[in-house]
C-alpha cells in the first residue's frame, strides 16, 4: 500500500541536479532546462507518523563500525587525503579547511562563497555547526534567518546577508558555510548483459529489500504500481512526477515488465521503492532537498528495510568532500546501513580544462564512501565482449581529494525504461525515444546508477547481513575487467572525434557482473573507501594509496590486481596513466590541470542549464 506526504519547500529557488541527463534523440536534445523560481512558502501536512519525524544526528549516532566514523568538517580523520596518501608531496594538499588556503581569507566560506561579503544581496546557504551546536542564534545574529533544519548534517538552511557571511564563518560554534547549491538529474540488452536475468533464475529478485528512489518523483505505471510503498516529496510539487526520470530510474530498478510480457524487467523487480521526490518538473533542485530526503531514508530505513539509496544527480565539486553537506549526508546514511549508490556525471568529454574529461566526478560521487557508477554501451548485444565505455562518462580522479573513481561500470546508453503516457515531459519532449506506448529511451550514468543500486538489492536479498562495505567490495572485486585499451567514438552531429583510454580513472574495477557477485563469498573486513591516486611530480608516475583501514590492504584477497585488474597498472600500484595516455603526461597531469588548486570545476564552469549531450550509437 502506498503511502503519500508532502513536505514544503520553505521558498527556496529551484536548483538544477547535477548529474545532466542525457536524451537519445538524434537532435541532441538536452533534458537540462533553466532552473524554475522557488515554490511557494505554505508547507505541506507532514506524513505524521513518529516514523516520519526527522532522525537527528544523535539517532545515526553509533551505526556502522569505527572505521566509518565520518571525516566531516568537525573530524578530518578518516578518509582525507592526507590519512590516504602516505605518499606524494605538496601537489596532493590536503582536504582539510586550512589546506585551502588561497581560496579566500576564511577557510571556513566555501570558495563559491568568496568575494559574495563584499555586496549587499542577500545569499541562500548551509550552515555547517560543530557537533551538537546547531544555533538559530548564530544566524539572526548576522541579520539572517533560517529556512530549515538539516540535523543530518549539524545545519541549517539560512538566508543571511552577503556581508555578515565573514563574521558568522568567525563563530567557533560554525564548522563550515556553502551555498545552497543546485543539482539536477544526470533495458532490453541490460538486463542479460549484467546477469540479472540469471539471478532471476537463482531466485534474487531483491523481494523485501527497499530502495529509496531521490530524484524528480515516481508516478504510477502498470509496471510500478505494486512496488511503490512510500511517496514523500521535499518540494511544492506531487511525489507523482510529470518530468519523467525518476520513474525511468525506478522503473530500471524494480519495473515489473507488465506492458512489455517481461522484456524490459527491472534489475530487481522484487524490490520496494521508496519514492523521496526532491526534483522539480525541469529536473532541477537543491542540496538541501537531497540532504533532507537522505534523512527521511535514514528514518524509514526500519519501517520499509531500506537497505540502498539511488542517487541519479549530482552537482559539480566546489570543495573537499570533507566539508561539502552533500557528501556529508551520503555518509551519515552509509553509517547507518545504507549503500549509497550515485551517477559519476556526464562530463566525460569535457575539455574546458585541457584533461579530456579526466576530474570532472559530481558530488556526491565524489565521497570515497559511496558506490560510484559510470556509463557503458552494450552495442545492442547480450555479450560484454563488444560493449564499450560512453564518451560522456565523467572520468575521475576527484576534485580536491584525488580518489579513484568511478569505483564500477554499467549500462546506461539508450537504456529502455517505464514511462507513463501523457504524461511524461521527456516523452513529449522527444516523442522518438519512445518504445511501444510504455516505454522511453534514455541514456546517462543516471541511468548506470541504478543498475548498480538494483544488484546491491540482489545481493542483500541474498545475505541481509552485508555491509555496505562489503556489498561495494563484493561488486567491485567481482567486476569483469576485460576491455580493449582505446576505443574512439565520432559525433556525427559535431564531427568531433572522442579517445576513451580504459584506465582505472575510466572504469574504476570494472563492468557490473550479477552473477559473479552474488557467486562471492569473500567477507571484507574493514572500510571500502575508494584509494587515492598519489601524482609523483618525478618520476611522472600516478599511484594507488589505500586508506591503512581499507579492505584494500589484505592484498592476499583483496589485492589491487584482484579488484582493479591487471590491465590499469604498470607494475605493483602505478597506474597505467604514468606512461601510456594516449594525449600524453603534460595534458591531464600537468599541475595547473587536475592537481592544481584551480580544479576542473571552477566557479559554474561548465554545468550550464542546457548542457546537450548525445547518446551513442
Amino acid at each position: 500500500m502506498q503511502t503519500t506526504a508532502h513536505r514544503s519547500r520553505f521558498g527556496f529557488f529551484v536548483l538544477s541536479l547535477a548529474t545532466t541527463l542525457i536524451l537519445t534523440a538524434g537532435s541532441g536534445v538536452s533534458a537540462g532546462q533553466a532552473p524554475q523560481s522557488g515554490a511557494g512558502s505554505n508547507s505541506h501536512s507532514g506524513a505524521g507518523s513518529n516514523s516520519h519525524s526527522g532522525a537527528g544526528s544523535n539517532s545515526h549516532s553509533g551505526a556502522g563500525s569505527n572505521s566509518q566514523s565520518g571525516a566531516g568538517p568537525n573530524s578530518h580523520s578518516g578518509a582525507g587525503s592526507n590519512s590516504q596518501s602516505g605518499a606524494g608531496s605538496n601537489s596532493q594538499s590536503g582536504a582539510g579547511p586550512n589546506s585551502q588556503s588561497g581560496a579566500g581569507s576564511n577557510s571556513k566560506i566555501a570558495k563559491d562563497l568568496q568575494g559574495e561579503e563584499h555586496n549587499d544581496d542577500t545569499v541562500d546557504v548551509i550552515v555547517q555547526f560543530k557537533r551538537g551546536k546547531a544555533s538559530g542564534e548564530a544566524i539572526q545574529a548576522g541579520g539572517g534567518w533560517v529556512k530549515d533544519e538539516l540535523p543530518i548534517v549539524d545545519g541549517v538552511v539560512a538566508s543571511i546577508p552577503a556581508k555578515a557571511l565573514e563574521q558568522l564563518a568567525k563563530r567557533p560554534d560554525v564548522a563550515f558555510v556553502s551555498p545552497n547549491r543546485k543539482v539536477h538529474s544526470t533495458m532490453d540488452y541490460s538486463n542479460p548483459t549484467v546477469g540479472a536475468d540469471i539471478a532471476r533464475s537463482l531466485g534474487f529478485d531483491g523481494t523485501g529489500i527497499g530502495v529509496a528512489v531521490i530524484d524528480s518523483g515516481v508516478s504510477n505505471p502498470p509496471d510500478l504500481a505494486s512496488r511503490v510503498v512510500y511517496s514523500e516529496s521535499f518540494i511544492s510539487l506531487s511525489a507523482n512526477e510529470r518530468y519523467g526520470h525518476g520513474t525511468h530510474v525506478a522503473g530500471i530498478i524494480a519495473g515489473i515488465g507488465k506492458d512489455s510480457n517481461q522484456k524490459y524487467l527491472g534489475i530487481a523487480p522484487g524490490a520496494n521503492i521508496v519514492n523521496l521526490r526532491v526534483l522539480d518538473d525541469s529536473g532541477g533542485g537543491r542540496d538541501s532537498d537531497v540532504i533532507k530526503a537522505i534523512d527521511r531514508a535514514i528514518a524509514l530505513k526500519s519501517q520499509y528495510n531500506i537497505r540502498v539509496i539511488n542517487l541519479s544527480l549530482g552537482r559539480p565539486v566546489f570543495e573537499s568532500y570533507t566539508l561539502d553537506p552533500l557528501c556529508q549526508a551520503v555518509e551519515r546514511a552509509w553509517a547507518a546501513g545504507i549503500v549509497v549508490v550515485t551517477a559519476a556525471g556526464n562530463e566525460g568529454r569535457n575539455n574546458s580544462f585541457g584533461t579530456h574529461g579526466y576530474d570532472t566526478i559530481a558530488a556526491p560521487g565524489n565521497d570515497p564512501y559511496v558506490i560510484t557508477v559510470g556509463a557503458m554501451k552494450t552495442e545492442g548485444t547480450l555479450s560484454k565482449g563488444d560493449d564499450l565505455i560512453a564518451s560522456y562518462s565523467s572520468k575521475g580522479p576527484t576534485a580536491f581529494d584525488h580518489f579513484v573513481k568511478p569505483d564500477i561500470v554499467a549500462p546506461g546508453n539508450r537504456i529502455v525504461s517505464v514511462s507513463t503516457p501523457g504524461v511524461s515531459i521527456l516523452a513529449t519532449a522527444v516523442p522518438s525515444n519512445m518504445v511501444g506506448t510504455s516505454y522511453f529511451k534514455l541514456s546517462g550514468t543516471s541511468m548506470a546508477a541504478p543498475m548498480v543500486s538494483g544488484a546491491a538489492a540482489l545481493l542483500l536479498q541474498k545475505d541481509p547481513s552485508l555491509t555496505p562495505d562489503q556489498v561495494k567490495a563484493r561488486l567491485m572485486k567481482s567486476a569483469s575487467k576485460s576491455f580493449p585499451t582505446v576505443s574512439t567514438f565520432l559525433d556525427p552531429v559535431t564531427g568531433m572525434t572522442y579517445i576513451s583510454q580504459y584506465d582505472i580513472f575510466t572504469i574504476g574495477a570494472g563492468y557490473l557482473d550479477i552473477p559473479a557477485a552474488l557467486a562471492n563469498t569473500d567477507a571484507a573486513i574493514g572500510s571500502a573507501l575508494s584509494p587515492t591516486a598519489v601524482y609523483n611530480t618525478i618520476t611522472g608516475k600516478v599511484q594507488v594509496v589505500t586508506a591503512s583501514a581499507a579492505v584494500w590492504g589484505d592484498t592476499a584477497v583483496w589485492g589491487a590486481t584482484a579488484v582493479w585488474g591487471a590491465n590499469v597498472f604498470l607494475s605493483g600500484n602505478a597506474a597505467v596513466w604514468g606512461d601510456s595516455a594516449v594525449w600524453g603526461d603534460a595534458a591531464v597531469w600537468g599541475d595547473a590541470a587536475v592537481w592544481g588548486d584551480a580544479a576542473v570545476w571552477g566557479d559554474a564552469a561548465v554545468w550550464g542549464d542546457a548542457t546537450t549531450v548525445l547518446s551513442e550509437n
